[in-house]
């Protein structure tokens, strides 16, 4: 019988790329991909710990594969595994516990495992960049991993300490590993890493590294992850001229306070910021902006916040991912006084979601009668189409292909606000009735 494998991935795009790359590993050795939920002879749970609920909903799923089946072979992996290795390690119900750095070679160990050879974690290749092709996927669009690790050391983040310094992917491999994909069929192509902006190889910057990515022949979108605001500039905005780059910045801002974004070390101001976004607005007057924000970090009044929900108007974020501040052991933010109550810390985030909803309603109805060139991902038993425009935003419309992973022409009807988060409902260009 094939044994069969699930895949739990908390977290971040990269770790979506790296659990992608895994599961084609098993894939092609035939393995049967199954739900997580169901029972399976191999669980790998793919963590995250940039926060504590971030903690607690991998040690939930972690728990939930040991109890799926009788001596299920349990890994974990991902940045819990490096922050809290000692305790998954004296848990007695993981099989392995494998730090980011040996994720790569996970298929090895659990090959290793069934035919009886001893093979420690630690005995494993450490290759950041060593991930095979992912030409099976749970996602339609393809993850490109360019980089890894952060220098910044931001006084809330233990990413550093999970992931290690900044290092940077080969420029040939990144470009090598795009014309793979799309040579795959893929249509879009996430560029994803940790600090992006930051990518440096050999002379070649994040902008430098972008110019040869959207030369590249073929019917496909590049779309840029998480970003910082630092290092970036003109050169970045030029870029956007290219059809192939979609005009969707995912551009984290964390505080609209100057001196709370100088308590979390954060290498940017607030008027560095604006500056970045009106150039981007005069490229393209609806450049989608979505951000995130971090709520109650020590010593966070009222006034700081307010100053963060100013920004937040006047950006116009369409969506503001929001983050109560968790203390992270071992990094300077814990240390610090006048720790914000998390009542507090709930109201504030209550706020700034009714704010970005408010934003995101604003913004979506501006594309109300205009076209969009959406990549279908989905189709519902209803016969609708779902998937996203080039400005990252959800639109549906009634379909006569029963296929996904296409580029169809849409023109936006109607902004269905019962539906939540909202949905942009269309019609195929040209076509009136179905």
């Amino acid at each position: 019988m094939r044994r069969k494998v699930a895949f739990k991935t908390l977290g971040c795009r990269l770790n979506q790329f790296e659990t992608d790359s895994l599961l084609t590993d098993f894939y092609k050795a035939d393995y049967e991909i199954v739900n997580f939920t169901e029972k399976a002879d191999v669980y790998i749970i793919n963590t995250c710990t940039v926060t504590s609920q971030s903690d607690r909903k991998s040690k939930t799923y972690i728990n939930q594969a040991a109890r799926n089946s009788h001596n299920p072979l349990v890994i974990v992996t991902g940045c819990l595994a490096t922050s809290q290795k000692e305790y998954l390690e004296d848990r007695g119900d993981i099989v392995y516990v494998v730090e980011n750095p040996n994720k790569s070679q996970l298929f090895t160990l659990v090959e290793a495992h069934f035919t009886g050879d001893i093979l420690h974690p630690f005995d494993l290749k450490q290759d950041l960049f060593n991930f095979t092709v992912a030409e099976k996927s749970f996602h339609t669009r393809s993850m490109i991993k360019i980089q890894d690790g952060c220098d910044n050391f931001c006084s809330y983040c233990i990413v550093p300490f999970v992931r290690g310094r900044a290092v940077s992917r080969p420029v040939d491999d990144i470009v090598h590993h795009v014309q793979q994909m799309v040579s795959l069929g893929f249509k879009e192509v996430v560029l994803t890493g940790v600090n992006i902006s930051r990518y440096w190889y050999e002379g070649t910057d994040f902008e430098g590294l972008l110019e040869k990515i959207v030369i590249i022949p073929g019917d496909f979108r590049v779309r840029i992850s998480s970003i910082e605001p630092e290092a970036l500039g003109e050169r970045l905005v030029d870029l956007f001229s290219y059809e192939k780059l979609c005009p969707h910045l995912h551009l984290c801002i964390q505080s609209g306070s100057d001196r709370i974004l100088q308590k979390m070390a954060r290498m940017y101001t607030v008027s560095d910021y604006y500056a970045l976004s009106e150039k981007l607005r005069r490229r393209c007057p609806l450049f989608n902006l979505t951000t995130d924000v971090i709520v109650g970090f020590p010593g966070e009044t009222d006034r700081d916040f307010d100053e963060t929900c100013r920004v937040i108007r006047d950006i116009g974020f369409s969506h503001v991912h929001t983050f109560k501040y968790s203390v992270r052991k071992g990094t300077r933010a814990e240390k610090m006084p006048d720790h914000v109550h998390e009542k507090i810390k709930s109201e504030r985030s209550e706020i700034v979601r009714k704010i970005s909803d408010e934003n995101k309603l604003k913004y979506y109805t501006c594309f109300i009668g205009k076209r969009q060139n959406v990549l279908v991902e989905k189709i519902t038993r209803q016969g609708f189409a779902k998937g996203f425009g080039e400005y990252y935003l959800p639109v549906e419309f009634k379909s006569g292909r029963n296929e996904h992973n296409y580029f169809a022409e849409v023109v936006i009807k109607e902004l269905s606000k019962a539906t939540r988060p909202f949905v942009l409902s269309g019609t195929r260009a040209g076509i009136s009735a179905y």
